[in-house]
């Protein structure tokens, strides 16, 4: 199903390099040397395909998702420091996954109706006047009463606004280099992105409350849904989806 031709590139017989090969070549690109730069890259997109193939259900071309994820390789091989002490493509496994979701995230955004608009619009600023009134964070319950609008539409247009993929946002960029939130706290089995973990998360969810930690821990790790953990923990669905909102946010300041 997967071509072996993609991009003008024949998969079939890009070049196979050992540990030493590829410790060499990355020596003379940290020198300038183009062509290794050149040879090691186009190596290496055999990793792109093999990311491409986590993605089978996309909508995008696999030509469109090996062009983004090359996009990432590139940036890798760019920025990839030797001294760092771990693997390349432990590196640039997270980088190029980034770019490939980024294009993703592009096709598949979501237009807001202009009704929904105008009620979070609404709700924003009955929040801002409650909570300049009271002091303290409004709840939904809050914002509802003062609306005259049931709390699920409160919830469901502050959700319509915000960012659907805000687990995709960039949590870390520089010199090229773009770290996601999700890349951050993905799968524990797969061990080319659990460096992140080690280097951020840890330190990060460590500064959140207790409730914020254990609602992250249970909906990102566990899987479970706001509905499963409201039932859990004992608070309504929209105090859920709150709370997991604003330790997303803390989290993502964190590890930036």
């Amino acid at each position: 199903m997967w071509k072996v031709d993609i991009c003008g590139i024949d998969t079939s017989n890009l070049l196979k390099l050992t540990q030493t090969q590829s410790q060499e070549l990355l020596l003379k690109i940290k020198e300038g040397d183009k062509k290794a730069k050149e040879t090691f890259t186009i190596a290496n997109a055999r990793l792109v395909l093999s990311i491409i193939k986590r993605f089978p259900q996309s909508k995008i071309s696999p030509e469109d998702m090996f062009q983004a994820g090359m996009i990432g390789l590139i940036k890798s091989v760019e920025n990839f420091d030797l001294s760092v002490g771990v693997r390349f493509s432990t590196y640039a496994v997270p980088m190029i996954i980034g770019e490939i979701k980024r294009i993703i995230r592009q096709h598949n955004s979501m237009r807001v109706s202009r009704s929904i608009r105008d009620t979070a619009y609404k709700v924003l600023q009955a929040r801002s006047q409650i909570e300049s009134e009271i002091g303290d964070k409004a709840t939904m319950a809050q914002i509802a009463e003062r609306l005259n609008i049931a709390e699920r539409e409160v919830v469901y247009a502050l959700d319509a606004i915000a960012d659907p993929v805000s687990l995709y946002d960039p949590v870390y960029n520089k010199n090229g280099d773009e770290l996601l939130l999700m890349d951050q706290i993905g799968d524990e089995k797969n061990t080319d992105e659990k460096w992140t973990e080690n280097v951020a998360l840890e330190s990060a969810l460590s500064k959140l409350e207790e409730r914020e930690r254990k609602i992250v821990y249970m909906r990102y790790f566990e899987g479970k849904t706001q509905t499963e953990i409201s039932s859990e923990i004992g608070l309504s669905q929209a105090q859920v989806s709150r709370l997991e909102k604003s330790a997303l946010v803390r989290l993502k300041k964190g590890i930036s």
